[in-house]
Formats: structure tokens, C-alpha cells, sequence
């Protein structure tokens, strides 16, 4: 533990700019997602621009892959957000639940074509962590969708997803971003109880 304090510490002294800004806009967008703040999505497409570039340089191609598409997705959560429920109902886009039925069925196809597309990077490309990277990655575009959607099970899928990300971010010498998903993973949590109530009370 003393060892990574020491790294981590260590790695302050050299983080670059972007790294620290993408960092401290992925903070800004959970902070407001939390709050069904529409601003999140401008604070995560600027913080994902950055990342795409990031993790590509650093060979973890599916994690790049997953950023470009939370790219596209920062502009279909902020439409979602404004205009989706107001088209039709002529009010705001309200949180929602999973069936129980649905959420096993998404784990289990979900599960299968992380084993089948980690097996591909894998074997075929040179990136690292393939199962992990591509695990993380098939949940991840899942649960942006129901983010988008207010989906309330999304921060349980985030909780996952983040805890297992803090391990590859590492290994890969990403620590600083390392201290930012251990910070997600508490958000998630939080996230996930503000919703359920808000939820409950509507």
C-alpha cells in the first residue's frame, strides 16, 4: 500500500495537462449526472475527446474504441435528456427500471460477446488486457445507454465495470486515472441511492 502511495505520488509530479483535465471534467460530468443535470453530457464529451486520444497511444485499443463511442453518446444522452419525453409527453425524461428478466438476459449476452470479442483482440491485435478491456468495454456501451435513457440499474452495471477498470488503469500505469475510477465507483454508489429515491418518490 505504501508502495502505490509512493507511485501515486510519484506520477503527480508527471502527469500531463490533459490527463489531469480530462480527469477533472469525468469528475464534473458524474458529479452531474448525479444531480439529471443535462451539463454532464457537454463535460463528458469534451473529457471522452481526450481520453480516445489517450488510452489509443496507450494501446489499449477497445478502451479508446469505448471513448469515441461515449463521444457519439455525450450527444444523444444530451438530446435524450431535452427532447425524448418532451416529444411525446411534454415533459422531461423521467428515471425508469430494468425487469429483473431483462437485466439476466443483458448480463448473459453481454457476457458471451465480451468472451467472444476478447478472444479476437486476444489473438489479432496487439492490445493488453484483452478480455478485461473488452469486458469493461461491452458493459460500459450498455450501460451509456441507459444512462441516456435514466435507466436507474445503470450505476449497479457502473460499479462493476469502474471497480474492474481501477485494476487495468493499474497495470498500465495510469494511476492518477486509477484514483479517478476508485472516485467513480464511490459516485456510482451514491448515484445509484439518489436515483432509487428519486425514483421511489415519483
Amino acid at each position: 500500500m505504501e508502495n502505490f502511495i509512493n507511485i501515486v505520488l510519484d506520477s503527480l509530479k508527471i502527469v500531463t495537462f490533459w490527463e489531469a483535465f480530462a480527469m477533472t471534467l469525468s469528475i464534473l460530468y458524474l458529479l452531474l449526472a448525479i444531480k439529471q443535470n443535462i451539463w454532464c453530457w457537454v463535460a463528458g464529451f469534451f473529457s471522452t475527446l481526450i481520453y480516445t486520444i489517450l488510452f489509443y497511444d496507450a494501446l489499449l485499443l477497445m478502451d479508446s474504441f469505448l471513448n469515441l463511442y461515449y463521444l457519439l453518446m455525450s450527444i444523444y444522452g444530451w438530446y435524450s435528456w431535452k427532447y425524448t419525453n418532451k416529444l411525446i409527453e411534454k415533459k422531461n425524461l423521467e428515471i425508469s427500471k430494468l425487469s429483473l428478466k431483462t437485466n439476466l438476459n443483458s448480463i448473459l449476452i453481454l457476457t458471451f460477446l465480451s468472451i467472444i470479442l476478447g478472444y479476437i483482440m486476444d489473438n489479432y491485435t496487439q492490445a493488453q488486457y484483452a478480455y478485461l478491456d473488452t469486458f469493461t468495454t461491452v458493459f460500459a456501451i450498455f450501460s451509456t445507454f441507459l444512462l441516456a435513457k435514466k435507466i436507474l440499474e445503470n450505476w449497479l452495471y457502473w460499479i462493476v465495470i469502474d471497480t474492474i477498470s481501477v485494476y487495468i488503469y493499474i497495470n498500465k500505469g495510469f494511476y492518477i486515472t486509477s484514483i479517478l475510477f476508485i472516485f467513480y465507483t464511490i459516485l456510482a454508489f451514491i448515484a445509484y441511492i439518489n436515483w432509487k429515491k428519486v425514483y421511489a418518490n415519483n
